[in-house]
């Protein structure tokens, strides 16, 4: 990576700022991130932006999605730490869409594994560039000066000059190749409990969503599409929506075939958005439903438990499982399945677009905003860079509003009135027609020796790919989809993958967590189940699959993982289970996922069909924390949405469409059930790694467990108690 001064003039313009001072721009390494596949290796781009204007005021720029993950507070905290800056002095602001921010995508829980470095060294590189300008001023060595809370202390005579005062001098000082990074022990904000920078606004109702931005003249839009994926309009009577007053034009807008592109619908465009919303229940539509229109989740997934109960594609594989199979004191096998699940963002999906004749701007609640400009730059026949995208504060999003259909829509609308238009989807229209996380089926069949150990391990998967959105002919998922299962750190010498056939019937997108949600839920409650047909204990058998791993490039993951387990078994309580009333039951399991280790100890309650969740203890080894506040509440948000997909939550497809609209047929979890969470951070010197998704995947798996152990019945199939619909 690189640091450069950069320009200030150009700069100061495109922010809006009008003072002086330095301002520091941050080369990311880009090739280092296409490795892991996360943008094309092709030069560098600009990704962070520190401005110290001349009156002391620090304004930090954070290049990634806020949507309640806390990531504008992380990022511009590892800054101000090797800054020397006073957090109080700090200003945080979002970076619009702009190559100079660098990869801008948020998800993958890539943000902070990605961008601490860079972000480090820009602020390390600011300190030093400081420094320096003490040090011309006091005609003495840089050696001599260090910073602290917003100043350059001079250690000969302890005079201090503070960072406004310096601003000016720092920007004309040589930018530092290899700025000199803190001790650990010397960390002001890093790993420390840092109030959220925005947190007084959120309280007060004055941070900006992507619901609340207004502009003169602006018309407000609701949509309708047609329910069965691939269908099309075929007649349409907007009579009686028209005349609803208030109401200026009703919008037909074609199916966009490109990724992330409207699947298609009509619009109604009114003076408010109530208006609108009314007025869209006006239109009488017909559908041509097309193929998809034979779509039942219920008869689908009896498909797919039979496609995996069936020999399948060979994935990959080790050792001879047959010969393993032969040899087998006990064979056991289990089917895991798993419905749709729908992010259900409480903001829904909303977004402000102008097109004029030689622009287009767009104010949006997203992750994405450089596929916000790819796709409007398809379909406006513009360069992508020519499409001004100004990033909201999302109010949720788990990867829904990494799409950006819903703005597409908004450029057609606004296109074709020629006026600014903001496009809201009602609750029941994102629910009905929106991403969903796949359906799936596992099958998996181990054997055992006399001794308990497992000698041959059988897994198949089946499940629609989200790789359908970019090849939708997929019939199933492609090898890289089933790594997790192949790589798993369970040391089994005979080991086999299969990936049998699931065709696509609505769109599949990234839910958080993603394919973990499914994988964790098979390994965690199928380690317990032949930890029970050995007569084992779930912590001594799982950890006895770790150790028969041999694996040398794995042993200081397992350790991490075995570390994490021992931490919720001894926190919970675990050790002496025995004692529990009758009808409770403590479940363990760990997961692996997105670079980091998670494991997860549930305490329940079980009267008849009745699961009460009472206590729950989180461990989590992601690396060096940031924050450990907003460690704590992506944990404890994990819990709460692990909780309902393990529970209640569940998309149904009828006829081709969602039976499901809203909260009161797809019940999210309520405060009133939320357990006693106790998370616990491992404080590590290892590089930070995922946060914000790890955290899903080993709370079912756990659930089960301990259902089982409170009342010897096992659940299968998530979520245990499907709402009928």
């Amino acid at each position: 990576m690189s640091i450069s001064n950069v320009s200030r003039r150009n700069f100061l313009k495109t922010a809006g700022i009008t003072t002086g001072g330095l301002v520091l721009g941050v080369a990311l390494p880009v090739n280092a991130l296409a490795e892991k596949g996360i943008m094309k290796a092709s030069g560098s781009s600009l990704n962070a932006f520190i401005h110290l204007a001349e009156n002391g005021d620090t304004t930090l720029y954070c290049g990634r999605c806020e949507m309640g993950q806390g990531i504008s507070t992380a990022l511009p905290s590892v800054v101000a730490d090797e800054m020397e800056a006073d957090w109080q002095r700090v200003t945080v602001k979002q970076g619009d869409a702009d190559e100079k921010f660098g990869p801008q995508a948020t998800g993958g829980s890539a943000s902070i594994r990605v961008m601490y470095q860079p972000m480090r060294e820009a602020g390390a590189t600011a300190k030093a560039m400081l420094i320096a300008a003490a040090a011309k001023v006091w005609k003495t060595s840089a050696d001599n000066c260090f910073a602290q809370a917003h100043f350059v202390i001079n250690k000969t005579n302890q005079q201090k000059l503070g960072f406004g005062e310096l601003a000016s001098i720092a920007a004309n000082m040589p930018v530092p190749e290899k700025p000199v990074l803190k001790k650990k022990s010397d960390f002001n904000y890093i790993g420390t409990k840092l109030p959220r920078h925005d947190q007084n606004e959120v309280v007060v109702g004055k941070r900006v969503y992507g619901v609340d931005t207004k502009l003169p003249g602006l018309k407000y839009a609701a949509i309708v599409h047609c329910p069965v994926l691939g269908g099309s309009l075929k007649s349409l009577d907007k009579t009686d929506a028209l005349k609803v007053k208030g109401v200026t034009d009703v919008v037909e807008i074609s199916r966009f075939d490109v990724p992330f592109g409207s699947i298609g619908g009509v619009a109604v465009v009114a003076d408010n958005s109530w208006t609108a919303q009314q007025a869209v229940k006006k239109l009488k539509i017909e559908w041509n439903l097309g193929e998809n229109a034979v779509y039942d989740t219920k008869e689908y997934k009896q498909q797919l438990v039979a496609n995996v109960e069936k020999p399948a594609t060979l994935a990959a594989e080790r050792g001879d499982i047959d010969k393993a199979f032969k040899a087998a004191k006990h064979k056991i096998s289990a089917t895991y399945t798993g419905g749709h699940l729908s992010h259900a963002p409480m903001e829904p999906n909303a977004s402000v677009v102008w097109v004029q004749k030689d622009s287009c701007e767009v104010w949006a609640s997203t992750q994405s905003p450089v596929d916000i400009q790819k796709v409007l730059g398809q379909y406006l026949k513009r360069e992508p860079k020519e499409i001004i995208v100004h990033v909201a504060m999302a109010g949720g999003a788990f990867g829904r509003k990494y799409k950006c259909d819903y703005v597409h829509e908004a450029a057609v609308i606004s296109e074709q009135t020629g006026v600014p238009i903001q496009l809201i989807w009602s609750r029941e229209e994102d629910m009905r027609t929106g991403y969903y996380h796949s359906i799936n089926a596992q099958y998996i069949e181990a054997s055992m020796d006399d001794k308990g150990n497992v000698t041959g391990w059988l897994h198949r998967a089946a499940f629609p790919s989200i790789a359908t959105l970019f090849n939708p002919s997929l019939v199933r998922a492609p090898e890289q989809n089933l790594g997790d299962i192949t790589n798993h750190l369970f040391g089994v010498e005979n080991f086999r993958t299969e990936s049998g056939d699931a065709k696509a019937h609505t769109r599949i997108g990234w839910y958080r967590a993603v394919y973990a949600i499914f994988y964790g839920f098979s390994f965690g409650t199928f380690a317990d189940e032949l930890a029970n047909k050995a007569g084992k204990d779930s912590l001594t058998f799982v950890n006895q699959l770790f150790d028969n791993n041999k694996n040398e490039k794995q042993q200081a993951q397992i350790q991490r993982a075995k570390k994490a387990l021992a931490t919720v078994a001894d926190k919970s309580g675990y050790h002496n289970r025995g004692t529990l009333p009758k009808g409770q039951g403590i479940g363990l399991a760990v997961h692996y996922s997105f670079q980091s280790f998670v494991a997860m100890a549930v305490h329940v309650e079980v009267k008849g069909e009745d699961i009460k969740v009472l206590n729950v203890d989180c461990a989590i080894d992601c690396g060096q924390v940031l924050n450990l506040d907003g460690a704590t509440a992506q944990m404890e948000g994990a819990v709460v949405m692990g909780m309902s997909l393990a529970l209640s939550t569940e998309i149904t497809f009828r006829e081709g469409a969602v039976v499901n609209s809203n909260f009161h047929n797809y019940p999210v979890m309520r405060i009133t059930d939320m357990p006693n969470v106790r998370v616990h951070i491992t404080d590590s010197d290892e590089k930070p790694t995922g946060l914000g998704e790890p955290g899903v995947a080993p709370f079912a798996p756990a659930l089960s467990n301990a259902v089982f152990a409170a009342s010897g019945k096992r659940y299968r199939d998530l979520p245990f108690k499907p709402l009928a619909v």
